[in-house]
């Protein structure tokens, strides 16, 4: 089994990976480009590249927006639906699949990691350690505030707020307000009929 194919199973797995590595390379490159030099107001181009990143079509109809700066480690894990918005100075930690509903609004500097160290200092051994990933998964209709970290695992329930500047380490209702460190239910939010 391939370091990568540990990687998206959720196992333990080396990142110093040369195929790791170079997968993260090429991301950083298309980032940069993403990042720096396409004109802001150049839709059309910003859409090419970002289906590039993330290694798939993007809806045309309804294209996701990404404001720049965005950060991620390889692109090809994150699945955004229709009308999805995320503001500056994003970053997601894409060690394993992150899948974004329809529908869902990211405040600034949102940060999702799909990614986790050991706690044991001996075992997490600086750099050469074992990394181990799970997934995120958001809902349609979610508000994730700014500032907001997901961790991994963690799903957020349709139709739920993320409080600015939350913590998230459990799951999150459907229909449901969450907020402080770590984030706790504030209220729960009535249902659509």
């Amino acid at each position: 089994m391939t370091e990568k194919s540990k990687m998206l199973a959720g196992q333990p797995y080396d990142a110093n990976d040369p195929e790791l590595w170079e997968d993260r390379v090429s991301c950083r490159r298309l980032l940069r480009r993403f990042n720096h030099e396409i004109d802001y107001d150049d839709a059309h181009a910003r859409q090419l590249l970002l289906s590039e990143i993330l290694g798939s079509a993007i809806s045309t109809e309804d294209p996701p927006f990404f404001e720049p700066p965005f950060y991620c480690d390889y692109g090809y894990n994150i699945t955004v639906g229709k009308n999805f918005y995320c503001n500056f100075n994003c970053i997601f930690l894409d060690c394993c699949p992150i899948t974004i509903g329809d529908r869902v609004l990211f405040g600034p500097n949102v940060q999702m990691y799909t990614v986790n160290h050991e706690i044991d200092p001996v075992l997490r051994n600086g750099t050469r350690g074992p990394e181990k990933a799970a997934p995120i998964v958001i809902k349609n209709d979610c508000w994730i505030g700014g500032g907001a970290i997901i961790m991994a695992g963690v799903t957020i329930g349709e139709g739920s707020t993320v409080a600015a500047g939350a913590v998230v380490l459990n799951n999150v209702e459907p229909y449901t307000v969450v907020g402080g460190n770590p984030a706790k239910v504030i209220k729960t939010l009535p249902r659509p009929e």
